[in-house]
């Protein structure tokens, strides 16, 4: 989701039809492309680990990563709270089966997929190790959790709160670590989402932080400068880069990246 409500409020996008509030990134807005993209790569990099597999994505938002997954999965059950989203994905993604559901009792048999997916979601829920839980039960045995979330250290650092209203509790690798851990799962990897060299020289023009030169704007509800935008809007998901915990420091990056394993 989007780290602050930019300065199109109540814009959607192109085609989507959801509303753009800050509590989910939706495709098609030049203005959250940057958000749009730092999280497909995630999809991207990780459908692979879904091929040919029951998958349940918990917390399916705008619905494009469920399809993505949709593509390479055996099935793909796309889940979420909010009854217009729902509705969104079930017009808009046919091949994925919606479901309306809450996180905190997931609306599925015991051992019933083999992945669940659950990206940019755990910092919004009050209780994160309920969840988690459910993950558990409802995964077969070796089942995988995949999970993202921003990096509590650099996405509000020095703040007792999260920056961004929709978040109830935010995690650094080592909590987020602590949390999969605690309700059993062993853990296949962590990894952490940096810029990459073409996003670092987009820093360096912009007062060495993209990420701040848009919030900044956001919450003055100033207009976006024309460099700026044009650079946001150009973002890819190949901008960013996905590295392993044990080779670059997990504490520095910009989101991060769990697999667990159900035992």
């Amino acid at each position: 989701m989007s780290a602050f409500v930019p300065d199109v409020s109540g814009a959607a996008s192109a085609d989507a039809g959801l509303t753009l509030t800050g509590e989910r990134t939706v495709p098609g807005l030049d203005v959250e492309n940057y958000w749009f993209r730092r999280h497909e790569v995630v999809y991207q990099r990780l459908a692979s680990r879904c091929a040919d597999r029951e998958v349940l994505e918990a917390g399916c938002g705008e619905g494009y990563g469920a399809d993505l997954i949709a593509g390479v999965a055996r099935r793909v059950i796309a889940l979420d709270y909010d009854e217009a989203t729902v509705a969104h994905v079930r017009a808009r993604y046919p091949r994925v089966q919606v479901v309306h559901g809450n996180l905190f009792s997931l609306p599925l048999p015991d051992a019933s997929v083999d992945v669940v997916v659950n990206f940019q979601v755990i910092e919004h829920l009050w209780d994160q190790p309920q969840f988690v839980r459910e993950c558990a039960r409802v995964l077969r045995p070796a089942g995988l959790l995949m999970m993202s979330t921003p990096n509590r250290i650099t996405f509000s650092p020095g703040r007792d709160t999260p920056i961004n209203p929709f978040h109830t509790r935010e995690l650094n690798a080592d909590e987020l670590t602590q949390l999969l851990v605690g309700a059993g799962f062993t853990m296949d990897g962590i990894y952490g989402v940096f810029h990459g060299p073409r996003l670092t020289e987009m820093d360096a023009r912009h007062g060495g932080s993209i990420i701040d030169a848009q919030v900044a704007r956001a919450m003055a509800d100033a207009p976006w400068p024309a460099e700026l935008l044009a650079d946001v809007a150009a973002v890819t998901a190949a901008d960013f880069d996905i590295i392993d915990a044990q080779k670059r420091d997990i504490d520095s990056s910009l989101d991060l990246v769990a697999i667990a394993v159900r035992p």
